[in-house]
């Protein structure tokens, strides 16, 4: 089934994924954690392209949130219909059916990832992969299930036993991880391109942040709504790149872009010369330079005047108000005989 995949691939992806935008390796993956308690699951359940969520669950109908108009992929309303039932029956309702098997204490979490990563010119590598109260015990690859270290000898027992089920091994993981997980992933390429795609140029700041000690100040960059997450950003000197740059995690953002945040400890005395660069794709080469005790750029000194603007306004405002209160109130009295 993979080879008849290979030139739908090569049909979407003439060139190198990265030609395309996208990171290497791509991936779809289906994330479920259920919690077993006073002998009832409940369940939660997302779907992941890449870092991106495109996909929840509705648990009580067991229907996928499609988040995005492309999360469908190409598919009809019957084939997606198709597509839920069996994720519903064999990824959700496979740990039901292995209740009795997992004969931990209650309450216990168990969480299941599977799906498909796509490395350009080798295919589909496709898991299933199995933790137990937050540790990884068993994974299911090349047809067979094996233990993971941190899940012991109660792991190895569950693997001996899981193999042994060939209608699982055959029929659920052979379809799931061969056939329905590498078309649902390409069709969900295809359909989101334009989406994936996209290049959205990063803003920049700077500020200042707590003092790191006497006589020292912590510089910071600020640099967000950049996609896709890839960014490249150096406290720099000149043409030479300071070394005491701390760069931190890069973290989304609720539309979709990405934020990161790059601090420098510098002696007060030592500032001049100092500028944060930013490199990113969407910039065509170009790249953001905003050096440290720079005026204000003209998008500053606007921003500036429409707040001054407005605080002038408020404050007439309040006069006025203040000011005709006080002319009208005479006229409101009963004067006394």
């Amino acid at each position: 089934m993979m080879s008849l995949l290979l030139p739908l691939l090569a049909a979407l992806f003439p060139g190198d994924d990265s030609e395309y935008g996208f990171e290497e390796p791509v991936s779809y993956h289906l994330l479920q954690t259920s919690a077993f308690h006073n002998h009832s699951w409940v369940h939660l359940s997302s779907g992941w392209l890449g870092e991106l969520q495109i996909h929840s669950c509705n648990i009580s109908s067991g229907a996928f949130i499609y988040l995005y108009p492309w999360s469908r992929g190409n598919f009809s309303n019957r084939e997606l219909m198709d597509l839920e039932s069996f994720f519903w029956e064999n990824f959700i309702g496979i740990q039901e059916v292995y209740t009795d098997y997992f004969m931990f204490e209650d309450p216990f979490d168990l969480q299941m990832a599977t799906g498909c990563e796509l490395h350009s010119g080798k295919g589909f590598l496709c898991f299933l992969q199995l933790a137990i109260q937050g540790s990884d015990f068993m994974s299911f690859q090349n047809e067979t299930w094996s233990p993971s270290p941190e899940g012991g000898i109660k792991a190895q027992e569950f693997c001996k036993l899981f193999n042994l089920d060939q209608g699982f091994v055959q029929g659920y993981a052979h379809t799931l991880l061969s056939d329905t997980f590498p078309h649902f992933t390409l069709a969900l390429l295809d359909a989101g391109k334009a989406h994936l795609q996209r290049q959205v140029k990063p803003e920049a700041w700077l500020s200042s942040g707590p003092s790191p000690g006497p006589g020292h100040l912590l510089l910071v960059c600020h640099v967000s709504g950049f996609y896709p997450k890839p960014v490249w950003v150096m406290w720099m000197r000149g043409e030479q790149e300071q070394q005491g740059t701390q760069r931190g995690d890069i973290l989304p953002n609720a539309d979709g872009t990405w934020y990161l945040r790059a601090t420098l400890d510098v002696a007060a005395g030592e500032v001049a010369g100092l500028a944060c660069r930013v490199k990113h794709s969407s910039l065509g080469g170009q790249d953001l330079v905003l050096h440290w005790g720079a005026p204000p750029s003209a998008l500053g000194w606007i921003l500036s005047a429409v707040t001054v603007a407005l605080a002038l306004l408020t404050g007439l405002g309040f006069w006025f108000r203040k000011h005709w209160t006080h002319r009208e109130a005479p006229s409101s009295a009963v004067p006394l005989k």
